[in-house]
């Protein structure tokens, strides 16, 4: 065997074979619940009713006739989907073989490829320290090809601060002119403050953000004396993984903050997929189905249920 690397035509026929297809034989009808065209032509007025979409709503209508009236729309099949894709240096961590960087490049290909292959486009904005690209949305497997070789491409980069990502997510608002379907994938590892601008973006699209994470930064195994690195900052720590605890007090603080990042999620009102490097695609794509499904059933009648589209370890000594 060759130790060459594979082309992106090589990466992208490996993927459509082990799960494209897979995805083929389980999500049958259930597309359309995935990816929803956006209609922009205003059909019918009607009163609002229970579970009716409360962003629906004409407000003018609504005061003058002094009854909720929400607006119904022709809906357009076409869809523009943008991935707001996050490479600052945390996406470079991996506790095994398989990084952070590599599963948001498959899931980012997949997912794609979905979206064109029934005539979508689909578009990326790349962030490093900043947004330093874009790949306009369009459709058709070459497009894929090439969003793929970008993702492929991209150097890995020195830890120089704090990921911004309410700066990346306030670029997307001004880059994305018509409404879409917008995945944020990142590991939301970032400095404090991109809650709001994700709610901003939030109600002018329909965003899911797609969590990336390693089970070791949920967990420590014990393996005595080990020199830790703070990718973003380059700050080095040695600490004894031995000591049980520290683990302990490390796996609370990591519990803390994933609870913060889904607490801040929730209330910006976005759907969230938690996809770990040791995670099945195939299957993280499929709860992304059956969150979907469920969020279009619940509609306005009190959100999602916390668990869905999470698979999360619980931390060590947890209740």
């Amino acid at each position: 065997m060759s130790g060459s690397v594979p082309s992106a035509e090589a990466v992208l026929r490996r993927l459509e074979w082990t799960v494209l297809r897979r995805l083929d034989g389980a999500l049958h009808g259930d597309y359309r619940t995935l990816f929803r065209g956006y209609g922009l032509d205003l059909a019918d007025l009607r009163e609002y009713q229970y579970q009716d979409d409360v962003r629906h709503i004409d407000w003018n209508v609504t005061a003058r006739l002094q009854t909720p009236y929400v607006r119904e729309f022709n809906e357009e099949r076409e869809l523009s989907a943008w991935f707001l894709l996050d490479f600052s240096p945390s996406l470079d961590f991996g506790s095994q073989a398989v990084k952070k960087r590599a599963v948001s490049i498959e899931f980012v290909t997949v997912l794609a490829r979905l979206l064109t292959r029934h005539g979508n486009r689909a578009g990326a904005l790349f962030y490093g320290d900043r947004v330093d690209a874009v790949l306009p949305a369009r459709n058709g497997r070459r497009h894929v090809l090439r969003l793929l070789h970008e993702l492929r491409s991209r150097p890995e980069l020195p830890g120089s601060g704090a990921t911004d990502l309410a700066r990346f997510v306030r670029a997307a608002f001004a880059l994305i002119p018509r409404r879409s379907l917008v995945f944020v994938v990142s590991d939301f590892i970032s400095a404090p403050g991109w809650g709001e601008p994700l709610a901003q973006l939030a109600q002018r699209h329909e965003v899911v953000a797609v969590r990336l994470f390693d089970p070791a930064e949920m967990e420590l195994p014990d393996v005595g004396l080990l020199l830790m690195e703070d990718p973003e900052t380059g700050e080095q720590l040695f600490v004894d993984t031995a000591d049980r605890g520290f683990r302990t007090r490390y796996a609370e603080a990591a519990c803390r903050r994933e609870d913060e990042i889904r607490a801040t999620l929730q209330r910006c009102g976005v759907d969230a997929l938690e996809l770990a490097t040791d995670d099945d695609l195939a299957e993280a794509i499929l709860r992304f189905a059956d969150l979907r499904r469920r969020r279009s059933q619940l509609a306005a009648g009190g959100g999602l249920p916390a668990h869905l589209g999470r698979r999360r370890p619980a931390p060590a000594g947890a209740a």
